[in-house]
């Protein structure tokens, strides 16, 4: 079933916000295998001009996708999570995130489209930071499957 081209533009309410830890900007980088310092050394951060170590560009992912997750909930929308594969991601920062920020991240709907029998959804992640700076936009593509003939 198609799902509603209605919903494309449909903004979702702010996640909570999110503290990005140093220990969490490690987990991250040692899991990826990136050994910059500056991920994981606060001195290394300092000496490039920031205040703390800094996130690797892929962390901010986990974050916009558990956000992106509160539309792949909504029963309205109607898309079968079942059949649901990661397509794209892509983002644009307007700076690094940092250990010690709070994040928010507000989910928007830009696209929905049918190809092939799969139902194509691209959602825009704009996070925040407690003062209310935008930090990066996150673009997720999430495709549901066809369903397969019997």
């Amino acid at each position: 079933m198609a799902l509603d081209q209605s919903f494309v533009g449909r903004t979702y309410p702010a996640t909570d916000p999110y503290e990005v830890g140093r220990e969490k900007i490690r987990e991250f980088a040692e899991a990826v295998g990136d050994i910059n310092p500056v991920y994981t050394d606060p001195e290394a951060a300092k000496a490039l001009g920031y205040a703390d170590v800094i996130a690797p560009p892929t962390f901010v992912f986990s974050i916009t996708f558990k956000a992106a997750g509160e539309v792949v909930r909504d029963p309205l929308l109607g898309l079968d999570y079942s059949r649901v594969v990661h397509g794209d991601q892509k983002f644009a920062y307007r700076r690094p995130v940092r250990a010690g920020d709070r994040l928010t991240v507000t989910s928007t709907i830009e696209a929905i489209k049918s190809m092939a029998g799969n139902e194509i959804v691209d959602i825009r992640g704009e996070v925040h930071d407690e003062a209310g700076e935008h930090v990066v936009t996150a673009w997720t593509k999430l495709v549901a499957r066809a369903a397969e003939e019997a």
